[in-house]
């Protein structure tokens, strides 16, 4: 019954995306334009799927624009109708638990550099954003997402997951909490207007370059405040999930890898896989 529950939801939840991703080419590019601001996007086809690789290459970028002191960064996708399809469920089945651990680790480190980052941030969100699309996203300073048919939001409960704490945390930082604890409990995807009426999003755009537009002119916002007050007003409002995940790290790692090799937790896995093949050959 419970899986059978978890299958209904899968198909009832999931966006018309396919989470199936296939390498080739780089997995990010990162350019820098003259005013300071870099530009990140992610291009993992097809729908920028979040394994370790492609973790590893968004952490590298942030130590980078980091490094070379950027005012602010814009996080986006190469994809048109997709940000990211959040943690590729690959990653999760039958795992290797070597890489598993390297996979979690480095996505609570990607997680750190963006919320806690000194510079300014923006996600430019050109397409669907569920799970942890959604987190990268809410992670950002500031959201402007593409007008369409697109949805956005936690919605790890439909497929019988429980979002970790770290997760929680940055939607009520985003939203307020009454709306995060409806939205995180009923696995609730936001239609684009929706996100705007509770503030998950910030703006809308046209498109994508409009979305784009848009994250410089709020990073621009900040030229005339000194960079160091900014960042550590930031990251005091920022402190409390910080450093519960910070005190938690190995305790959150240990719960995320007694839950993968929960038996009924990889056969929920292996059904959500069937649904996404069937998917992808009707396409």
């Amino acid at each position: 019954m419970f899986l059978r529950s978890i299958v209904n939801n899968a198909k009832r939840f999931a966006p018309n995306i396919r989470a199936m991703s296939s390498q080739g080419g780089p997995l990010v590019d990162l350019t820098v334009d003259n005013d300071g601001v870099a530009i990140l996007t992610m291009q993992r086809p097809p729908v920028n799927s979040l394994n370790l690789d492609l973790l590893k290459e968004i952490s590298k970028s942030l130590d980078e624009v980091a490094k070379n002191k950027s005012k602010g960064l814009i996080l986006t996708s190469s994809s048109p109708t997709v940000f990211s399809a959040g943690l590729d469920i690959m990653e999760m089945y039958k795992p290797d638990f070597k890489r598993a651990e390297e996979f979690w680790t480095t996505l609570q480190d990607v997680w750190f550099k963006l919320f806690g980052s000194n510079f300014v941030t923006a996600a430019a969100i050109n397409g669907h954003a569920p799970a942890g699309g959604c987190l990268l996203s809410m992670s950002c300073e500031y959201r402007v997402m593409v007008s369409g048919k697109f949805t956005i939001g936690l919605n790890e409960t439909a497929l019988g997951i429980v979002a970790p704490t770290w997760f929680m945390d940055t939607m009520c930082h985003t939203i307020p909490m009454r709306e995060a604890e409806y939205a995180l409990t009923t696995a609730r995807m936001f239609t684009v207007d929706e996100a705007l009426k509770v503030r998950l999003i910030d703006e809308t755009a046209t498109d994508k370059a409009d979305a784009i537009s848009k994250c410089k002119d709020f990073i621009e916002k900040f030229d005339n405040i000194p960079p160091l007050a900014r960042a550590i007003t930031k990251q005091k409002i920022r402190q409390g999930p910080i450093e519960r995940l910070q005190k938690n790290r190995k305790a959150d790692l240990d719960e995320f890898l007694s839950y993968l090799k929960h038996p009924k937790v990889q056969q929920s896995l292996e059904m959500y896989i069937q649904i996404l093949k069937m998917k992808s050959s009707k396409n």
